[in-house]
């Protein structure tokens, strides 16, 4: 029964946003809802690598610009129909996420902290770098709205649908996998990997598989943002937005997909404060918009030190910690 009652809440929940078109009609509002959508797809994969699976990584945001350059270009310049070149973002974003996984299976902690985040410096630079595919420091612009045959989604409207009708599939879904057995060899693997590799679980399999779906769902988050958008530039991808959803995830809770989704959702709408809240001086706007990364950057240590001191960071075997700390 208690079942039956949160799915009923969570279908509700699901309704109410697919219906926000039918009483917003604001265009600006519009699209700061759909960044929220597009915000979710890459925070669900991160809850499953980090708050599931264990695995820190500040990298992110780099498979989030890999998505959205290789959707842009594909459609774009290579003019490929738009589903052909979201899967093929998908596709590379999985392959780099695969290939950071490869060689960080022996990292844990800080130390794959520490790898992810150079990945995402190093993707910083290539993204300017790589000038023929990226337009270098410009940016990209002309990227073409989504279309399926004739029917090409250019309103705020139907791409707020288009990008929240994916949102709510990849959260169905990934709430359908933490249930199940690979759910389950994720918290195994959070727990003690010589326990999850005592119990059957194939420990390298677990990590680099989560690891390249995280990747494949930041690309796609990446190629649906760079569509929506229309035009893509090396800053949006950098190690603030890496941070942004790593402080997501954490304030969201281990094991969690809502608490996640939350937090991310708060993070997102902060800037936008003046305009979606009626009331709210223009001096008070700026004045948040200027301390959102400090706003979020002291949440988190406020938190952290509250779990601490509750023991919510160690775990009663010491083996691991809420926060991917050291083994």
């Amino acid at each position: 029964m208690k079942a039956r009652y949160r799915q009923a809440l969570v279908a509700l929940g699901a309704a109410a946003l697919l219906a926000v078109p039918l009483v917003v009609s604001d265009r600006y509002v519009l699209k700061v809802l759909t960044f929220v959508g597009v915000n979710s797809i890459i925070v669900v994969g991160l809850a499953l690598l980090f708050g599931f699976a264990g695995q820190v990584s500040l990298g992110h945001a780099a498979f989030f610009g890999i998505g959205a350059y290789a959707s842009a270009y594909l459609a774009g310049t290579l003019r490929m129909p738009w589903p052909a070149s979201l899967a093929g973002a998908v596709a590379v974003a999985a392959l780099a996420g695969w290939a950071v996984a490869m060689p960080s299976l022996r990292l844990k902690g800080h130390y794959l902290a520490m790898a992810t985040l150079g990945f995402n410096e190093i993707m910083s630079v290539v993204f300017i770098e790589a000038k023929a595919v990226t337009g270098g420091i410009d940016g990209m612009g002309n990227v073409p709205f989504p279309s399926l045959g004739a029917l090409e989604l250019r309103t705020p409207a139907t791409l707020y649908l288009l990008v929240w009708g994916v949102a709510l599939l990849v959260i169905a879904a990934a709430a359908n996998v933490v249930r199940r057995k690979p759910g389950r060899a994720m918290r195994a693997l959070h727990a003690t990997e010589p326990g999850a590799a005592a119990s059957g679980v194939n420990v390298a399999a677990v990590k680099v598989q989560t690891f390249a779906l995280s990747a494949a769902l930041a690309g796609l988050a990446g190629a649906l943002y760079a569509h929506t958008v229309g035009f893509i530039s090396p800053s949006t991808f950098g190690l603030d937005l890496s941070i942004l959803l790593m402080a997501s995830v954490v304030l969201g809770g281990r094991e969690s997909l809502a608490g996640p989704l939350a937090a991310m959702a708060v993070f997102t709408l902060l800037p936008y404060a003046g305009a979606l809240v009626p009331g709210v001086s223009r001096v008070a706007a700026e004045t948040i918009q200027d301390w959102v990364p400090d706003l979020v950057g002291l949440t988190v240590v406020v938190v952290l030190i509250v779990k601490s001191r509750r023991g919510g960071l160690t775990r009663p075997s010491g083996t691991t910690t809420d926060a991917g700390d050291v083994r």
